[in-house]
């Protein structure tokens, strides 16, 4: 008997032990390589200048003479801003502070989307950080939708390199007839090129949303939001967006695109936009290397056939 509980305290023990050592590789940070800082090259949008409420007025706040916006969630609702225009490529940028506390189920979110306008059809190139339970960092998903390929999102999820609730870090999009990039700090972390079998191809709005994801978020949903931990609250600044402006071309059904750009910088046709340096493209795999925990890529379970992009 001596023996068998002997044998079951070394049993707990050594569950412990991996437990922890599993949460010291997930909360580890890292010094992330050296980047160009793209985030320096363009101008903030006031969010009063560039944003319009989107929903829950109630729960958004604006300080800083509009510089930055609080968006909470709590039972009522969660929040959102919108941005007054729609863009057909360009460089799109958030400095976000995320909530602290237990948040299994909340989800932060910094997107394009232009499903307001075609239902059925939509593009998304989709930024969202998900809530964490007691033993996860936070997780930063990326995701793209095109032509409405709601059931075939590619997803690609990423631990960050550093505390996001203890201060406001950039997360960022760029995207052109090239390649659709994503950057966390400047550091590129996920790169999707134009001949890709999934590419936004539609002018799209902007979008700063927190709301409650208990359905799918946390473990798919194994961990909803506790409203004992409420308000959740996340804080935008330091918008940034450069590149195309699109109206409705009269009686073309088209669309024109002018920019809307004060700087000589252009994320839309310039040449240093085209392509990653080699500088980024050993920081993306760095970041991948680390950081990743999750690729569509590599998720034969859920695609029984590869998206060719995946080959």
């Amino acid at each position: 008997m001596a023996f068998l509980q002997d044998k079951l305290l070394f049993s707990v023990f050594l569950v412990f032990c991996m437990t922890v050592l599993v949460s010291s590789a997930r909360n580890r940070r890292y010094t992330p390589p050296s980047v160009t800082h793209l985030t320096d090259l363009f101008p903030h949008v006031p969010i009063t200048d560039g944003f319009s409420n989107f929903f829950g007025a109630s729960n958004t706040q604006l300080t800083g003479n509009g510089s930055m916006a609080t968006l909470a969630l709590n039972k009522s609702s969660g929040s959102g801003l919108a941005s007054k225009n729609k863009y057909y490529y360009g460089f799109f940028s958030a400095a976000i502070k995320l909530p602290s506390g237990l948040s299994s189920g909340v989800v932060v979110a910094f997107y394009l989307s232009n499903a307001d306008v075609f239902p059925h059809n939509h593009d998304e190139i989709d930024i969202e950080l998900l809530g964490h339970d007691k033993r996860n960092d936070w997780i930063f998903q990326t995701n793209i939708y095109a032509n409405g390929s709601v059931s075939t999102g590619r997803e690609e999820k990423f631990y960050l390199w550093f505390d996001p609730t203890a201060e406001h870090h950039q997360y960022s999009i760029l995207w052109n007839s090239h390649h659709i990039v994503f950057l966390v700090d400047n550091v590129p972390v996920r790169e999707l090129p134009r001949n890709s079998a999934v590419f936004p191809s539609k002018p799209m709005s902007v979008y700063a949303t927190i709301w409650d994801g208990s359905e799918w978020a946390t473990h798919g949903g194994k961990y909803p939001v506790n409203y004992k931990n409420a308000p959740f609250i996340a804080s935008f600044a330091d918008m940034e967006m450069s590149g195309c402006v699109s109206n409705p071309t009269a009686g073309s059904g088209g669309w024109s695109c002018s920019k809307n750009n004060p700087s000589n910088l252009d994320p839309v046709e310039g040449q240093e936009f085209a392509t990653l340096s080699k500088q980024q493209v050993m920081a993306m795999d760095w970041a991948r290397s680390k950081l990743m925990v999750y690729s569509y890529c590599k998720d034969t379970s859920r695609f029984k056939v590869l998206p060719p992009e995946c080959k």
